[in-house]
């Protein structure tokens, strides 16, 4: 039972912090809308940022799961998956629930590259670009380094217009410039 407590609590605060924010979400809300006691909270996480550490690793783990899982779907060969994956980004951005990137918003709130919380959200951002990076050696491009790191920028900078200046297409604009990008390269 305590582990089913422990993944409530990290449902709870997931929820909590992706609509609300990590600093503006206080422990007694995460705990009133769980519905566990202050003692059993304390009992599986030790601070508050080691509750934000274990919600971003299972935000971390979700994500990449579907992100990269639709990008399979979506794509039959090399090409067409690094065309999926502005499709599937646009996707995301479309959402109803589409409230930035949790990683760049905990790397916003919690600036310091020395911070634990800011470590997990830069290993969420290598793995992706890892996972760019790979689609882009396995699609033959003469300068894969420089492509995936093009796109990647890509990518993030259509998260941030999305999420800040609320535009639905920053997903579907990125594509446009990432299909000239892979035209030239």
């Amino acid at each position: 039972m305590p582990s089913n407590r422990k993944q409530h609590l990290v449902e709870t605060a997931l929820k909590l912090f992706y609509q609300e924010g990590f600093h503006s979400t206080g422990i007694d809300k995460i705990l009133a809308a769980s519905g566990v006691a202050k003692m059993t909270l304390y009992k599986h996480f030790p601070s508050k940022d080691d509750l934000i550490r274990a919600v971003l690793e299972e935000r971390d783990k979700r994500f990449r799961e579907w992100f990269f899982g639709r990008v399979e779907e979506l794509g039959n060969g090399p090409q067409e998956k690094l065309v999926a994956v502005f499709d599937v980004l646009t996707e995301w951005i479309q959402g109803d629930d589409f409230r930035g990137c949790m990683f760049i918003n905990a790397a916003a709130e919690f600036s310091s590259k020395n911070d634990a919380i800011s470590q997990v959200a830069s290993d969420h951002k290598v793995l992706m670009c890892e996972f760019l990076d790979g689609l882009v050696k396995d699609a033959g491009y003469s300068n894969p380094e420089t492509l995936s790191y093009q796109l990647a920028l890509l990518v993030e900078g259509a998260i941030v217009i999305g999420h800040v200046c609320g535009d639905k297409e920053a997903g579907a604009k990125a594509k446009e410039a990432a299909l000239v990008l892979m035209a030239g390269a």
